[in-house]
């Protein structure tokens, strides 16, 4: 259905009991947990050349097809067994990007401000983002930077049973609209994966959306990716199992 690039992404994850976010799952969703608890995240990166159907069959979209993008979402799991991401907001820079994904599929798309940089310094790579909210929301702000480190090793990165790949390899995602609950399958190569650490941090946006309390306590995991390319599947009803 849809091809797209994520470049230079920032994973920044709080560790939360299920039941804190048990009642922003869909129907016939549950948050996913690993150790007892699961995840809230926040995630800011770049969206380049997203377009319809695989590159092979239709090109980019110009100009709407690359933005920034910032969202904060969740880690879910259906009846039937298939993980996937629930979406708490998706910040983006291009309104006629929140306007259409908002009409197509119900996505909590809002439009805001955003700005990226990288710069190198003599200790290494740092990376900022920044985020200021359009309209009645411009009091809605965040500013991050990340100093980068070291790169995971694949076994550190993929182990199917480690903390990296539960937070990172996720193949779907979950969303209620039109009066049912939907299932968007993705796929996309191993992410390259880098430890990071938090600089500076000024929230406003996890606040906004209803988890003042992340901001004041540091990350559990803090890692950052220069990137994948992802395709997106047709969406399926959530109660059905993919066939094949």
């Amino acid at each position: 259905m849809m091809e797209q690039a994520w470049r230079d992404a920032a994973f920044l994850h709080w560790a939360v009991p299920p039941e804190r976010v048990a009642h922003l799952m869909p129907p016939g969703v549950r948050p996913d947990v690993l150790d007892g608890v699961t995840y809230v995240a926040l995630v800011p990166f770049r969206m380049v050349g997203a377009g319809l159907g695989p590159r092979e069959v239709g090109p980019a979209v110009p100009w709407a097809g690359t933005f920034l993008e910032t969202n904060v979402r969740l880690y879910s799991v259906d009846d039937t067994g298939r993980r996937g991401i629930v979406f708490v907001t998706l910040e983006c820079s291009r309104l006629v990007v929140v306007a259409g994904a908002q009409a197509a599929f119900g996505l909590p798309y809002r439009w805001s401000s955003m700005a990226f940089g990288r710069r190198a310094t003599s200790e290494g790579a740092r990376v900022a983002y920044a985020l200021r909210g359009r309209g009645n929301r411009s009091g809605v702000c965040q500013r991050l930077e990340l100093s980068l480190g070291a790169q995971l090793s694949p076994t550190e990165a993929h182990d199917d049973d480690g903390l990296p790949r539960f937070l990172t390899a996720r193949w779907g995602l979950h969303q209620q609209h039109l009066g049912r609950t939907w299932y968007v399958p993705n796929e996309h190569g191993p992410w390259p994966l880098r430890t990071a650490s938090v600089e500076a941090f000024e929230d406003g946006l996890l606040a906004d959306v209803g988890f003042p309390e992340l901001a004041a306590r540091e990350p559990d995991s803090v890692l950052f990716s220069s990137g994948v390319v992802t395709r997106f599947g047709l969406p399926g009803d959530a109660r059905r199992p993919r066939r094949g």
